[in-house]
């Protein structure tokens, strides 16, 4: 689980491909949010306090072990991860909004991930242990997402014509190493992967597709256009499971390999339902509205 692909190829692997991202974004993408706050703040309450609470009642329903309850509450408090951008990216949903959410789910975690799993801990175990996020991680996460972004942003801003040859072959790239990240991940664990999910893959997988959906229905139902909706639905559905098994497996936080063991097999699985539910969401848009996808709707 704490390979070195899980936690340190995979961001730095991000990063790189968040460069292709910012090459297509402006400012005016970011304007755009801050005059329609709706999905960034229907996003932002079912990440803070929907999912924690439905990611304890399945605790609860699954009857799990407490290490591995409290492993799912400590996901479940994680905020988005940056695959979140890449996946919103070739889904066509709305990057500017992912980014903006990652940064301030980034922060907000701060104070309300060390709540949840000391609450969950003192249910669950009863002995809670009180942990803190370290600033670095938070850093950490900036630099992944924003650095990156506003590297290829610039770019756009100094040459739009660069940025738009960039545009194809970064996007292919992007798919080419996500592909291979993922490969990686499984051969790593291939050893592993059936104790693992036979212990807690039934919960990770209906958490995974309870984050996917309600990010993406409840904003949908709040009448939050397509493209905006899909966005809150990767940041929803795919957690920062590479944070979630550092603090589980850090000695100066957790120390519990059994806490990881939820994020290990969620950052596998959230791979596989993230492409299955954008290539979904589109395919059935593209029935119920042949309207471009950046066209504003309520």
């Amino acid at each position: 689980m704490d390979s070195a692909l899980t936690l340190i190829g995979l961001p730095v692997a991000l990063g790189i491909i968040m460069l292709g991202l910012g090459l297509g974004l402006t400012t005016g993408d970011f304007r755009r949010v801050a005059r329609h706050p709706k999905a960034a703040v229907i996003a932002l309450v079912c990440q803070i306090l929907l999912l924690p609470a439905l990611c304890f009642g399945l605790v609860l329903a699954f009857d799990l072990p407490p290490e591995l309850g409290v492993g799912m509450m400590l996901l479940a408090a994680s905020p988005g991860g940056t695959t979140a951008n890449l996946y919103s990216h070739l889904f066509g949903g709305h990057v500017a909004l992912n980014i903006t959410l990652t940064a301030i789910n980034s922060v907000l975690a701060v104070f309300t991930l060390p709540i949840v799993v000391n609450l969950s801990a003192a249910y669950l175990l009863g002995d809670a242990r009180s942990i803190g996020l370290q600033f670095d991680k938070v850093l950490q996460v900036f630099a992944i997402v924003l650095i990156p972004v506003a590297l290829g942003m610039l770019i756009r801003a100094r040459s739009a014509r660069v940025a738009q040859r960039l545009d194809r072959p970064v996007r292919v790239l992007s798919v080419v190493v996500l592909v291979a990240v993922i490969a990686g991940a499984v051969l790593g664990e291939r050893e592993n992967l059936a104790d693992y999910f036979v212990s807690v893959g039934l919960a990770v997988l209906a958490f995974n597709l309870l984050s996917l959906g309600i990010g993406y229905g409840v904003p949908r139902l709040a009448g939050v256009e397509r493209s905006a909706a899909k966005a809150a639905g990767f940041e929803i559905g795919i957690h920062n499971s590479t944070l979630a098994i550092t603090i589980a497996l850090s000695p100066a936080l957790l120390d519990n390999a059994q806490m990881a063991i939820p994020g290990a097999v969620y950052g596998i699985v959230m791979f596989f339902t993230a492409a299955a539910f954008g290539y979904l969401v589109n395919r059935v848009g593209a029935r119920r509205d042949p309207a471009p996808d950046g066209a504003v709707r309520t």
